[in-house]
């Protein structure tokens, strides 16, 4: 075993987010949609990824999730902390790769399988509202990754809804 490659996690610990800060060199950048989503993720799922620091607490990966730790409400639910690993790393250029290694290596959601999810969560009778929120997309992006009719899509957001009348189309009218 290469204890090189346990050496991160053996220093998890949860520490008081303020101590962290940010570096100053990070190229990736999220929508407010996507930090909604990832706050709605921890709050589903529960804190599953470390922040990954520097000993001095520069955030090498993870700024997102520590940015959205201080919002309510998982400020007061974490109660003011966040989990983090330490690396060591020799100098300021290995931060650098830390950093950007971390935000490639996540990769990108391809089409297909995309399409296959919404469909499958439709089938197994998810409404759009539910779907939306938890993978954060609005009713747009769903229509168009299930296939489905303009007509079909339509009714399937108004399934269950009370109070809309029929359309009624009056000729002659001036």
């Amino acid at each position: 075993m290469d204890e090189k490659l346990f050496k991160p996690l053996s220093s998890l610990q949860w520490v008081e987010r303020e101590r962290l800060k940010a570096n100053n060199y990070n190229p990736n950048k999220v929508s407010r949609e996507n930090l909604d989503l990832l706050k709605q993720s921890i709050l589903t799922n529960g804190w599953t990824l470390p922040i990954v620091v520097r000993a001095d607490y520069t955030i090498i990966d993870g700024f997102h999730r520590w940015t959205v730790s201080g919002q309510e409400p998982l400020k007061t639910k974490l109660g003011g902390k966040v989990p983090v690993v330490i690396v060591e790393h020799k100098d300021h250029e290995s931060d650098i790769y830390g950093t950007i290694t971390h935000n490639r290596a996540r990769g990108v959601h391809l089409l297909e399988p995309m399409k296959a999810i919404v469909k499958e969560l439709l089938n197994a009778g998810k409404t759009v509202k539910e779907i939306g929120k938890e993978l954060g997309m609005k009713p747009e992006e769903i229509f168009r990754l299930s296939g489905f009719t303009r007509e079909q899509f339509l009714d399937l957001m108004t399934k269950g809804v009370e109070g809309y009348s029929q359309a009624v189309v009056y000729k002659n009218v001036r």
